[in-house]
This record gives structure tokens, C-alpha cells and sequence, in this order.
């Protein structure tokens, strides 16, 4: 199964500086969780891993090729990143041009559809759906190529308490089956819940990596663990 790796990845807009030299992994068989706070580079770094932006230097790739240099690479990773879904095709019509995009069989559209809770809106154009309803169908059209790698930025945003809950139970399987998830959020308390291993992005660079376990200790959360890596690091430039 597939690693995923970013290694010396640097990124200029003009004279901004959005990453800068960020170095990480994420492993098969483990979910791992990517956090930052807005503008740390999550994104961007994602992005440039699936091939919709090109680094300044340094690199992103998955077992060492680079996504465009793949030869289906929607059958390796799958990936909700951008939502850009056409609100006058119906869900199932989505997922069955997204099959064709993939050069798979469009058969399992409905499948996919009520394994995700939208059999009965099969029909229904998405530009009707809720934010809840497009996450989810966001996370069937990325298993359209049965990938063995899931790139996901926020998948738990807009989600009910239920929705949350399956979204885990999904994660925690494709994990334990031996997939790689590398997935962004903003809900610490959830990715808590699910993650193996925590990469922590700080103004476009590494702030912390490893085991949840080896970050999180038993007398403390995650949320505590986050506000005093970040807030300690801005101390330290402001003092130095």
C-alpha cells in the first residue's frame, strides 16, 4: 500500500511564503490526521500532492512518483478536496460520469450511493443537497476507482452527529484494510477519535509528527495539546 510523502515542499505566491520546506509521511494502514490553523499551508500541501499545483521546490508523492505521473492515479488515490459539483446533474449521474473519468464501469453508482446514505436522493439534483449530502457524496465519487489512498480535506465538515459517526467507522475500516487516509479537519475532538497519527503544520512548516499516543498523553486532549504547540511557537518567534 501506498506512503504518501512530502519532502522539502516549498511554495511561493509572489513574495508570500506558504510553505517552506515542510517534510512529512503519512503511512498505509493508519489514519493520519493533518492539522494547522487557516493559512498554515494544509491546502496548499494537498493540492500539490494531487497534482492541482506545482511546488517552487521540493516535492510530493505517493511511493515516490508524483501524482501526474501516475498511470490511473484516481484508481490510487481518492481524494475530496474541492467540491466542484454540477447542481443540475443528479447524484447518480455524477457518479457515473466520475466512473467514466476514472475509465472504470459506471454499475456501481447506486451501490456507492446508498453505501453513503443517498440511495433515495439518487435522482435529485445536487445543487439542491445539503453541505452534509455533498460531503457525502464527495466520499463516493472518491472511491469510484477503489483507491488504495484517501486524500480528504475537512470530510467531516457538515456532517451530523450520525454522519460523524459513520464517517469514523468508514476511515477506521479503509485504515485497518490497509489503506492510507490523510485527511485535514478542524474538529479536534472528532479527529481524535480516529487518528493514529497527528501532523501538525505551522506557518508552512513542520511543527510536530508521530503517534497520537506519543503527542496526546493520558492527562491532557488534543485541543490543549494543539493550542500549546502552535501558541508556543509564535511565543518563541516573537521572543527570539
Amino acid at each position: 500500500m501506498p506512503t504518501l510523502s512530502f519532502h522539502q515542499l516549498t511554495k511561493h505566491y509572489g513574495p508570500v511564503t506558504v510553505l517552506d520546506g515542510f517534510t512529512a509521511t503519512a503511512l498505509p494502514g493508519r489514519v493520519t490526521a493533518f492539522l494547522g490553523v487557516n493559512g498554515a499551508g494544509k491546502t496548499t500541501s494537498m493540492r500539490i500532492m494531487l497534482g492541482l499545483a506545482d511546488p517552487t521546490s521540493g516535492e510530493a508523492t505517493i511511493d515516490g512518483v508524483r501524482y501526474a505521473d501516475l498511470p490511473h492515479p484516481t484508481r490510487v488515490v481518492g481524494a475530496v478536496l474541492d467540491q466542484g459539483f454540477h447542481p443540475n446533474r443528479s447524484a447518480r449521474n455524477h457518479i457515473r460520469l466520475t466512473a467514466r473519468q476514472a475509465g472504470v464501469s459506471a454499475d456501481m453508482a447506486d451501490d456507492l450511493l446508498h453505501r453513503f446514505g443517498l440511495g433515495a436522493a439518487a435522482g435529485r439534483r445536487v445543487g439542491g443537497f445539503s453541505l452534509g449530502m455533498r460531503q457525502r457524496l464527495a466520499l463516493a465519487s472518491a472511491l469510484v476507482g477503489d483507491p488504495s489512498v484517501l486524500v480528504l480535506d475537512e470530510p467531516l465538515n457538515g456532517l451530523d452527529p450520525d454522519g460523524i459517526r459513520e464517517m469514523r467507522r468508514f476511515l477506521r475500516s479503509f485504515a485497518d484494510a490497509g489503506g492510507t487516509v490523510f485527511l485535514s479537519s478542524h474538529l479536534l475532538s472528532e479527529v481524535a477519535a480516529v487518528a493514529d497519527d497527528l501532523v501538525v503544520i505551522h506557518r508552512g512548516t513542520l511543527a510536530a509528527a508521530g503517534p497520537v499516543h506519543d503527542i496526546v498523553t493520558d492527562d491532557t486532549d488534543l485541543e490543549s495539546v494543539f493550542h500549546d504547540l502552535i501558541h508556543s511557537t509564535d511565543t518563541q518567534e516573537v521572543w527570539s
